[in-house]
């Protein structure tokens, strides 16, 4: 897909708020990752506001090291520091898991732990899983399977399984979405609320499914604030999130929210948990957005042109028709939110908090109800 300059410095400060807050998202171990921006700021801190230490230059290829809300620190040469993750896009793997990984780093270093578990086709659970090259959410993504999908299990090693599918692709799955007779194994979530999560597509209908809505930030962490009136993103995020549960409930959705109250703060990791746990149908991260640019308007975000891309564009078709200010279309956002998540997912940015007229616009009940609608609307159109 190709992306302009110009639509890539909208989402400069893109899932931003205070960089020493726990929540934010340790990188899965190093990667490369590849500029694709004419100039690039390298900055001393993972805020638009810190000083520039460096810049980079369109195709240059870096070392990821880390993550904090949507900003990557890298370094390349003698340069090294914190850049905005939209401008890079992954084009390797890494060494190592994150310790937070599915598997966890002594499944991988540990090959007592492994079971050999060889032979046999059992079959994918989740509605959609990612085949990756390595027993780790840090390796590189190899390609996709969709629920009913059969694999032949090679080896088992920690949380995780080395399968092969019926086109021959050899990688690695986490072990949890795969099982004999399709019932997911280590599932903790609410099975029985979804039944076949991966039938979305073909079903021709939103009634039943089960959505997870994601009210961005919460608790210590406000998000973004208005630059004219000190709005807080997390109260703008979770009241839309309110009403786009009663649009989609009034479809006959099933909704879940990873939070409910102003005072909950699910770390990024947990929010997609619990889609994956619930083994929901579709998520949707809801966002307001921020920019030292003077630019307006909505975004919708997606990571994976496979699993993800058919659902942010049927939300932006949705957001374009018309709900107070403009769409500026879709782009591609490496976020840990999208990135780590198996479920079709999306992230919708619905207006700049930095933009006097945005924000006066974004603050109104009328606004964050016709967003909502489109999103519930853009909802059903994709699994009609």
């Amino acid at each position: 897909m190709k992306k302009t300059l110009s639509t890539a410095m909208l989402a400069v400060t893109l899932l931003l708020s205070n960089p020493g807050q726990p929540e934010s998202a340790h990188a899965a171990g190093a990667y490369t990752a590849k500029v694709y921006a004419s100039s690039l700021n390298v900055r001393s801190e993972p805020a638009a506001s810190a000083s520039v230490t460096g810049a980079l230059k369109s195709g240059a290829l870096v070392t990821v090291t880390d993550e904090q809300h949507g900003w990557l620190k890298v370094r390349a040469g003698s340069v090294s520091g914190w850049v905005a993750g939209y401008y890079l896009k992954r084009t390797g793997g890494t060494a190592s898991p994150a310790s937070g990984s599915a598997a966890g780093a002594a499944s991988v270093k540990t090959s007592s732990r492994s079971s050999g578990s060889a032979g046999g086709t059992i079959q994918v659970t989740a509605s959609s899983l990612r085949i990756r090259g390595g027993p780790g959410t840090g390796y590189k993504v190899l390609g996709s399977l969709k629920e009913g999908d059969s694999v032949t299990v090679l080896l088992r090693q920690g949380d995780w399984a080395r399968i092969r599918t019926t086109g021959g692709e050899v990688g690695w799955v986490a072990g949890q979405y795969i099982a004999r007779g399709g019932s997911s194994t280590g599932n903790t979530g609410n099975t029985g609320s979804t039944g076949n999560s991966g039938s979305s597509n073909r079903s021709g209908s939103i009634r039943g499914k089960l959505i997870v809505i994601d009210p961005g930030h919460g608790g210590s962490d406000p998000g973004m604030l208005g630059t004219s009136y000190d709005t807080m993103e997390k109260d703008l995020t979770l009241q839309t999130a309110f009403y786009v549960r009663d649009y989609l409930r009034a479809k006959g959705a099933r909704v879940e929210l990873t939070r409910t109250r102003g005072n909950q703060k699910p770390s990024l990791s947990r929010r997609v948990q619990i889609g994956q746990q619930l083994r929901a149908d579709a998520f949707v991260s809801i966002h307001y957005n921020s920019s030292p640019k003077k630019v307006s308007g909505t975004l919708t975000f997606f990571y994976s042109e496979n699993n993800d891309l058919r659902l942010a564009r049927s939300i932006e078709n949705r957001l374009r028709q018309g709900i107070g200010l403009k769409s500026n279309g879709l782009s591609f956002g490496d976020y840990h939110i999208l990135r780590e998540n198996s479920l079709p997912a999306t992230l919708v940015e619905l207006g700049f908090l930095s933009n006097r007229s945005d924000e006066s616009i974004v603050r109104t009940a009328s606004y964050q109800k016709k967003a909502a609608k489109a999103i519930a609307d853009g909802l059903a159109d994709y699994f009609d």
